[in-house]
C-alpha cells in the first residue's frame, strides 16, 4: 500500500469513527483549582483549556464526530466548547455534541467511565459508527488517532488500548498490562500496588493512557454485560478490560513518535506540582510539547484582547519579561517577570517581581508584590506588598502548599468570595 492509498485508508477509518470524550471528572488532586470547574476546563498553556488537546487531536486526525460527556461543575466547560468548538459543519455530518449526565437509562449520575458511555448507548446507536474511540478529557498530549485505528483494524482486534512506557515507581497510578510479541494484551491490572515491569526492563511498565478503540458492536455488548453485573464498578480499566482479555482480542497500541520510535509527550497534570511543572516546561527553548507546530495546531476559543504591553523603562521600575510566555491583554507595568506564564488580561503593577509562576486570566497583582513558584487562579486580586512563595510557613497558613513547595492561590483564599464558574 503506497502512502497515498494509506492516507485514504486511514481517512475512511476516521470518517467511520465516533469519538467520546470523558470530561465529567472533578480532578480532586488539583485541589482548589477544581472548586468551580471540572478538570478538563482548567486553563493550560497560556491560552488553552485541557480539553482542547484531545479535541484538537480528533480534528487534526480527521475525526469530526465527537461527543463530550460532562458531569461535575460543567458550566465553564460547556461555555468554552460552545464558544470555541462551534466551527464543525453539520451539513457534512460533523459535530461536537455535549452529552451531560441526564439519567437517560438510570436514575443516577455517571457512576464510572463505562457507565457514562452506557448511559449514552442510544446516542451511539443513533450515530451508528463502525468504531468508537473513547478518550479522557483531562490529559495533555498531541496524538494522531488515525494510525491507532489502522493498527486496530489490521490486527483484527475487538478492542485496542493506547499505552505508553512509564517509570515503574509511577505505574501504580495507571492500568498496567503485559503483552505478547504481537502486542496482544495477556494481563491487565488497574492501579496495582506492585506493578509488573515490562519485559527486558526493570525500571519501566506498560501503562494504559485511558484511550480505547472498540468495534461498535463489541462495545455495546460489553456495556450491556457490565451494566447487568451487580459486582462491577462500571469502569473500563477496572472492570471491562480485565474481564475481556481472555474472551476477546485486545491489543495494545504503544504511543511513540518520530522515526526512532521514542516515547511521546503525554502528561496527566493531575496534581498541582505536575500542573505547574507542565506549564513551565512550555517556556523552554525546545519543549517536548511544541505549541508552535503549524502542522498540528491546538484549537481553542479566541478571546478578543489587545496585544501584551510592557511599560516604564526606568531604573528600578522597568516593565520586562524574560524566559516567559505572556498572553494577549496583559500589562506588565514597571515590574519584572522571569520564567513565568501569564494568561490573558493579567495586570502586574509596578515594583513587583514574578518568578517561576503560572498566573491565570484576569489576575491583578498589586504594587511591590513578590510571587515565586506559584499557581494563581483566575480572578485573584493580589493586594499590594503581598509575598507568595517566600516564606513556606506563611504560605501554608494562608494558601495551599504542595508537596514540592508550589503555592496555589485562589480568590477564596484571599477572602474574595466570587462564587462563579471559572
Amino acid at each position: 500500500m503506497n502512502d497515498q492509498d494509506s492516507g485514504r485508508y486511514v481517512s475512511r477509518l476516521t470518517r467511520d469513527t465516533l469519538a467520546l470524550v470523558l470530561a465529567g471528572g472533578r480532578g480532586s488532586r488539583l485541589k482548589q483549582l477544581t472548586m468551580w470547574r471540572a478538570k478538563p476546563a482548567v486553563p493550560f498553556g497560556g491560552k488553552f483549556r485541557i480539553i482542547d488537546f484531545p479535541l484538537s487531536n480528533c480534528v487534526n486526525s480527521g475525526i469530526r464526530k465527537v461527543g463530550i460527556l460532562t458531569q461535575y461543575k460543567a458550566h465553564s466547560l460547556i461555555q468554552h466548547v460552545q464558544r470555541g468548538w462551534g466551527f464543525m459543519r453539520g451539513q457534512l455530518g460533523e459535530f461536537v455534541e455535549l452529552l451531560p449526565a441526564q439519567q437517560r437509562l438510570e436514575t443516577s449520575w455517571y457512576a464510572g467511565t463505562a457507565d457514562a458511555i452506557y448511559q449514552n448507548i442510544d446516542i451511539i446507536r443513533t450515530h451508528n459508527p463502525k468504531y468508537v474511540l473513547i478518550l479522557a478529557g483531562d490529559h495533555v498530549y498531541k496524538m494522531d488517532y488515525g494510525p491507532m485505528l489502522a493498527a486496530h483494524v489490521e490486527a483484527q482486534a475487538d478492542i485496542t488500548v493506547g499505552c505508553m512506557e512509564v517509570p515503574l515507581d509511577q505505574a501504580h497510578a495507571f492500568g498496567v498490562m503485559a503483552v505478547d510479541g504481537d502486542n496482544r494484551i495477556m494481563e491487565f491490572a488497574e492501579k496495582p500496588e506492585h506493578p509488573t515491569p515490562m519485559p527486558g526492563s526493570t525500571e519501566l511498565a506498560l501503562a494504559s493512557m485511558g484511550i480505547y478503540v472498540f468495534r461498535t458492536e463489541v462495545l455495546i455488548n460489553e456495556l450491556l454485560r457490565d451494566a447487568d453485573s451487580p459486582e462491577s464498578l462500571h469502569d473500563f480499566g477496572g472492570d471491562i478490560i480485565p474481564s475481556v482479555i481472555q474472551r476477546l482480542k485486545v491489543s495494545a497500541y504503544p504511543f511513540r513518535e518520530g522515526p526512532d520510535g521514542r516515547r511521546a509527550y503525554w502528561r496527566d497534570v493531575g496534581t498541582v506540582d505536575a500542573f505547574w511543572k507542565a506549564n513551565l516546561e512550555l517556556i523552554g527553548i525546545s519543549p517536548e510539547l511544541n505549541l508552535y507546530d503549524r502542522d498540528w495546531p491546538i484549537w481553542t476559543h479566541l478571546d478578543q484582547v489587545p496585544p501584551a504591553k510592557f511599560v516604564f523603562d526606568d531604573d528600578g521600575r522597568r516593565g520586562m519579561a524574560v524566559d516567559s510566555m505572556i498572553a494577549g491583554g496583559c500589562i506588565v507595568s514597571g515590574s519584572s517577570v522571569r520564567h513565568s506564564l501569564l494568561y490573558r488580561n493579567v495586570h502586574v503593577h509596578s515594583y513587583s517581581s514574578i518568578e517561576h509562576a503560572v498566573i491565570f486570566p484576569e489576575v491583578q497583582v498589586g504594587r511591590r508584590s513578590v510571587i515565586r513558584r506559584a499557581v494563581i487562579d483566575k480572578g485573584c486580586i493580589i493586594p499590594p506588598d503581598t509575598h507568595i512563595g517566600v516564606d513556606a510557613a506563611e504560605d501554608a497558613a494562608r494558601f495551599h502548599l504542595s508537596e514540592d513547595g508550589v503555592v496555589l492561590v485562589t480568590p477564596e483564599m484571599l477572602g474574595q468570595r466570587l462564587h462563579y464558574a471559572r
